[in-house]
């Protein structure tokens, strides 16, 4: 894994991987609290420009149907129907599918006037960044309402939201007991009844952030947060940026304050995850989005197992653990053990050589080392830089069934390609007895 400074780690035997995450219970509560639309009133201030637009069952509708049908660019604002009494009048166009909810057209239609005429969609929690391929511009960017509706309408990870947002979620504890008694009576319900009126309950809205022209992707972070203590940081773009690493401790610094003054003892949760974007001079940070504490969060330049097995200030911990000696090259050509302190230090007769830009890179000071968390960029070795040929967000295209499967191992996966081969077969023989018949 990418690392964002050269320490030589000596680490004691680790026990064997789990089979599963060791995941604590992922609550509805928290999903919704990391609803864009319930932590932005608290704050609107340390967000960029963005306005919400709260949406209606029709307009969901929409968006839940097969298919992709956009209204005309210049509908009217009426319902009249035109007199087509014409030889063509067999020749008739799909209906407006904004009829339905022509005040949210409109709204979107005048929330992109309010932001300079250019917006990013997103829903409560996701943006439709997996479906920028469709459009006419590669991005996000969106001058339209129709530009908005192509992108929501393609996206997976929009559909997400909208179908299996509380996927793999408990109810929480404080619910349990008014809803044991409703269960008893309506014991007989649908499941699929059951799901889709939790999902009426969720207030959906649609965020239209302003576009900014000189946005930089290189000075986006994600910053995990365990038991109201910052756990870790990383990149969000997975591409290698020389200039970041000379501002590690000024991105460090500013990312800590910024935390500990508006997010530490504020957000409703002790876990959960928050995206920022530091500008330079590097002081202001700006909060992009705060995503929940679970599995479905793309943990970037870690993996999960490791997130849950670090050590951190909750734990007594300054961030190394048990059995660990890390040494550590400074700009002297000197080497020191953080365990013992400063006082055993081994001078080297010359100092080693500035020239290389390798060096340059490996050159980090005390005052990184000392960081409870650890900062990971992409280096320039890293794989991740140079993956040009994988489609970006391509791991989350595989269907619900297989990673279900993959879950259980290998022999889970080898039950899903029986069924799989059962069901071909089936369909082979249909199709042989329908053309014999």
């Amino acid at each position: 894994m990418p690392i964002a400074h050269a320490d030589l780690v000596a680490r004691s035997p680790s026990p064997e991987a789990p089979l599963r995450l060791p995941f604590p219970p992922v609550n509805r509560s928290h999903i919704i609290n990391c609803s864009y639309h319930s932590w932005y009133p608290k704050y609107r201030s340390l967000t960029p420009k963005a306005r919400l637009i709260p949406l209606t069952h029709e307009f969901l509708s929409y968006l839940r149907a097969d298919g992709i049908r956009l209204p005309p660019e210049d509908a009217p604002q009426n319902n009249t129907v035109s007199d087509s009494s014409g030889p063509d009048s067999d020749d008739e166009e799909p209906p407006d599918p904004s009829l339905a909810w022509r005040n949210i057209h409109a709204k979107i239609k005048s929330t992109i006037a309010e932001l300079d005429g250019s917006v990013m969609p997103k829903l409560n929690w996701s943006a439709p960044k997996d479906a920028t391929w469709i459009a006419a511009t590669n991005s996000m960017e969106c001058r339209t309402p129709n530009d908005i509706y192509l992108l929501l309408k393609s996206s997976d990870f929009i559909t997400h939201d909208l179908e299996q947002v509380f996927h793999d979620c408990e109810d929480d504890d404080s619910s349990d007991a008014s809803e044991t008694s409703s269960q008893t009576t309506n014991s007989e319900e649908d499941p699929l009844e059951e799901h889709n009126n939790e999902l009426s309950k969720i207030p959906y809205h649609l965020i239209l952030r302003k576009t900014v022209p000189n946005w930089n992707p290189a000075l986006e972070f994600r910053c995990f947060v365990r038991s109201r203590h910052l756990l870790c940081i990383c990149q969000r773009d997975l591409n290698h940026y020389s200039f970041l690493l000379p501002l590690l401790p000024k991105l460090r610094s500013s990312i800590q304050d910024f935390f500990n003054k508006n997010l530490k003892e504020s957000f409703p949760d002790e876990n959960f995850v928050f995206d920022v974007y530091v500008p330079g001079p590097y002081e202001r940070v700006w909060l992009v989005d705060i995503n929940p504490w679970a599995p479905r969060t793309d943990p970037l330049l870690f993996s999960w197992l490791e997130i849950l097995n670090m050590r951190g200030c909750e734990q007594g911990s300054s961030g190394v653990d048990e059995g660990v000696i890390r040494l550590s090259l400074n700009g002297n050509g000197i080497l020191s053990n953080d365990r013992d302190g400063p006082n055993p230090q081994i001078h080297e007769e010359e100092p080693p050589s500035s020239s290389s830009s390798s060096e340059e890179e490996m050159d980090i000071s005390q005052e990184d080392l000392s960081t409870p968390f650890e900062f990971r960029l992409v280096n320039r070795d890293d794989p991740e830089a140079y993956s040009f040929n994988t489609p970006q967000y391509s791991a989350h295209k595989l269907p619900r069934d297989v990673v279900d499967a993959s879950a259980d191992g290998e022999a889970g996966l080898r039950e899903f390609m029986g069924t799989w081969r059962e069901i071909i077969a089936r369909q082979e023989r249909e199709e042989r007895e329908d053309d014999e018949g």
